[in-house]
């Protein structure tokens, strides 16, 4: 009922407006858009860092391969999205664009954080000014500097550092599998196990290997390496 009086009222016309209660319900209905996207699940393992995520494709004549969900942005990082595709691939462009540019001017490669607050203040510009909407989409990146790191950056612009979690449509009940389950002392292998295992569970009889991303960086060589279905199919319980 307050949320229906807000719109009536037009607080949730712009996201530069508060409503009287403090709060930016554009915003919100962006953070509302994350939770309605496909699930992704990511995990700093002993011995790297892992990102798995569901391609979600529907259509039977669709090239499922063409729905790339985990993306390299760095030989060090990796990075998927949940929410609005289209605003999760022009921010994942932009951060494969700065650690471009940072290894071209540094000669070095660009540290993880500095790359995800770039992300996040860009975020936090989308919620501040008017004419434009906040971006409806959560990155996930995963990456090595000195050790394995996991990072989210939410549509306000804030981000946190994990060492296991997911976002998506089945957030919650992967969650709950990861809170019970997931060891700091995790191998990347079984770190591939438990996130199918989880996404079987919460997927059902629509679990398809087909329709499973991912990557994963080790600690040792800091490269990128796609996980392709066959890997995918040793793992699987």
């Amino acid at each position: 009922m307050e949320q229906m009086q807000h719109q009536m009222m037009g607080y949730d016309r712009t996201s530069t407006m508060f409503s009287p209660d403090g709060r930016l319900l554009q915003v919100e209905y962006a953070k509302k858009a994350v939770k309605q996207g496909t699930t992704t699940i990511g995990m700093v393992c002993k011995d790297g860092v892992l990102l798995i995520a569901d391609r979600r494709s529907t259509e039977k004549l669709m090239v499922i391969k063409s729905a790339e969900k985990v993306f390299q942005v760095d030989d060090h990082i990796a990075a998927t999205s949940s929410g609005f595709m289209m605003d999760g691939r022009v921010l994942i462009e932009r951060a494969q664009l700065l650690a471009q540019q940072h290894r071209v001017t540094n000669d070095e490669p660009m540290d993880l954080i500095e790359l995800v607050k770039e992300i996040a203040d860009l975020k936090q510009f989308y919620t501040q000014y008017g004419g434009a909407r906040p971006f409806g989409v959560s990155v996930l990146f995963a990456g090595v500097d000195d050790i394995p790191r996991l990072y989210i950056t939410d549509p306000t612009g804030i981000f946190f550092e994990y060492k296991a979690t997911a976002i998506g449509e089945s957030e919650n009940e992967i969650k709950a599998i990861l809170n019970k389950e997931y060891k700091d002392t995790i191998s990347i292998e079984d770190g591939i196990r438990l996130a199918l295992k989880a996404m079987k569970k919460v997927m059902g009889k629509d679990f398809n290997l087909e329709r499973i991303d991912g990557a994963y960086i080790t600690e040792a060589h800091r490269k990128y390496t796609k996980i392709d279905k066959s890997k995918f199919a040793k793992y699987q319980k």
